[in-house]
């Protein structure tokens, strides 16, 4: 879980931000502030905060100046500024802000920063103890949210990773080995060099030719083959005698 604050001075883009981010189970709002000073008295209190989503102009102090006073309370918190202001970025990066949004926000935008939270945060951790649950993938010019449970199986085809859902294919420039990594080994196994599939999702193995087997999944038609070596495991995690 990604405890989180929000300090912006207007309310209906509290709001609004507050909306695109409900959906998102692993994030926790701790606290909303429209005046910097109250957000920089929660940090001098030691409350535990993992994220701040940052406006820049506001009054009293602006965001550029408190962040930095809030990355001497605490230096690896993530600070993801929103702005109006295309012309503020420099700053940001500058103190090595985690991202930048700008207004009116991007829904695609926000998910795509969130997203990279939580990739972050489960490397840091490591497989066993923090599980990502969405995954991003591309929808022509758009960025699409997913859940791991609407995913069939991950094909590479023409070097390109292509998940497959009930009802669509999308395509993800994330590499079939970095799928094994972050994908739970508890839902998800990598049968062949090729093909990563959802175990809720299989409904048969069948037998193929030259003694090497298929996976039949549920609605779809395709046939994944299992390399003769993973066939074992396969027999395993199924208890096949």
């Amino acid at each position: 879980m990604l405890n989180y604050i929000i300090v912006e001075d207007e309310m209906p883009a509290r709001e609004e931000l507050k909306y695109f981010l409900k959906k998102w189970e692993e994030l926790s709002l701790k606290k909303e502030f429209d005046n910097p000073l109250e957000a920089l008295k929660y940090f001098q209190n030691k409350n535990e905060v993992d994220v701040i989503f940052l406006d820049i102009n506001m009054p009293s102090i602006d965001g550029v100046s408190l962040a930095k006073l809030l990355i001497k309370l605490k230096s690896d918190i993530k600070i993801i500024f929103i702005t109006a202001y295309k012309e503020h970025a420099i700053d940001a990066f500058e103190i090595k802000a985690f991202d930048y949004i700008l207004k009116p926000y991007s829904e695609e935008r926000i998910d795509k920063v969130i997203l990279d939270l939580l990739w972050e945060k489960k490397e840091k951790l490591g497989n066993n103890n923090f599980t990502v649950k969405k995954i991003a993938v591309h929808d022509g010019d758009k960025l699409k949210i997913i859940f791991l449970n609407e995913i069939y199986f991950i094909e590479v085809l023409d070097k390109e990773c292509i998940i497959h859902t009930e009802e669509k294919s999308y395509v993800s420039k994330l590499k079939l080995s970095k799928f094994e990594e972050i994908l739970p080994g508890d839902k998800f196994y990598r049968c062949h060099r090729s093909y990563i599939v959802n175990l809720n999702k299989i409904v048969e193995i069948d037998a193929w030719f030259n003694g090497s087997y298929y996976i039949k999944l549920e609605i779809l038609d395709d046939k994944i083959p299992i390399s003769r070596g993973n066939m074992k495991k396969l027999k395993e995690i199924f208890v096949i005698k």
